[in-house]
């Protein structure tokens, strides 16, 4: 409940006049802000963007479900201050052990480096433990992608914290309603210009030495003539990792095969090619 909707004249709120927001129950679908309880390292990078509220008063509204995926499903919270400033987030919440399907992951993970070698271990061989700390890992490694891409410059979502198995990042969309994904733009002339816009973010990756690794034009957002990159849990070394190439290259192919069919001819090999250029410069 905001502390706007309470009645003034409430008895209780009369006694106090060292009411602050904290003590402000949390009401039915909120909670308090996961803000203050992590540490810098879970928060989003410097300087917070004026909209990120990081008052530890501020309450988490749940709103609903924006959609479901194999490995997450992603929610709507507002996050405002009782009377004060209030944002929309995205809410990624990674799925419990028994729900979620991370099949793909071995393919991505090679190359990649896991702080503890008993976590390493228990990812590997699919332990009861590694099949529990998969989502944070998960979590977290899309936390990181976000981070290093947003400070880069790729249109990404601002990602604005990490809390176990739920990433907090800038909403893109209009009010409570998502951006379209690319696959869903009808407006053929603008196509040009929205490839010129994801060629710049796929040499952004490049130029870092990653590949998205999943990259199509279902993950792909278009915001106010913005194209807007989501979904980097899997984000991979394009050196390091033995299937790194290969995961550009199918990239390339997935982006130009889609804008080819929609009359904005794009050659795969072309685009691969300058992308090893930025690669390797």
């Amino acid at each position: 409940m905001f502390l706007d909707s309470i009645d003034p004249t409430d008895a209780s709120l009369a006694l106090s006049t060292t009411l602050t927001f904290t003590d402000v129950d949390p009401g039915e679908g909120q909670r308090r802000t996961t803000w203050t309880a992590i540490t810098p390292s879970q928060r989003g990078p410097e300087p917070w963007p004026d909209w990120v509220v990081t008052s530890d008063g501020a309450l988490d509204t749940e709103l609903g479900i924006v959609k479901t995926g194999k490995e997450a499903d992603l929610f709507l919270i507002e996050r405002g201050e009782p009377g004060g400033p209030s944002t929309i987030l995205a809410a990624k919440r990674y799925r419990g052990t028994d729900h979620r399907d991370f099949t793909r992951s071995s393919l991505y993970e090679e190359g990649r480096r896991t702080r503890r070698s008993r976590d390493a271990r228990a990812l590997a061989k699919g332990s009861a433990y590694g099949r529990a700390l998969a989502a944070d890992h998960w979590a977290f490694a899309e936390f990181e992608a976000l981070s290093r891409m947003h400070v880069l410059g790729a249109p990404v979502p601002y990602p604005v914290q990490v809390n176990g198995t739920e990433l907090l990042m800038e909403f893109i969309g209009e009010g409570t309603t998502a951006a379209p994904r690319l696959a869903q733009v009808r407006d053929d002339e603008s196509l040009p210009e929205l490839l010129e816009q994801v060629v710049e973010a796929m040499r952004v990756f490049a130029r870092a030495g990653f590949a998205h690794g999943d990259l199509s034009p279902y993950n792909l957002l278009v915001h106010r003539g913005r194209v807007v990159v989501i979904d980097l849990p899997q984000i991979v070394d394009a050196i390091s990792n033995p299937n790194g190439l290969d995961l550009l290259h199918r990239d390339c192919v997935n982006i130009a095969e889609w804008f080819t069919r929609r009359r904005v001819p794009v050659d795969p090999e072309e685009l691969f090619g300058e992308l090893l250029g930025e690669l390797y410069s």
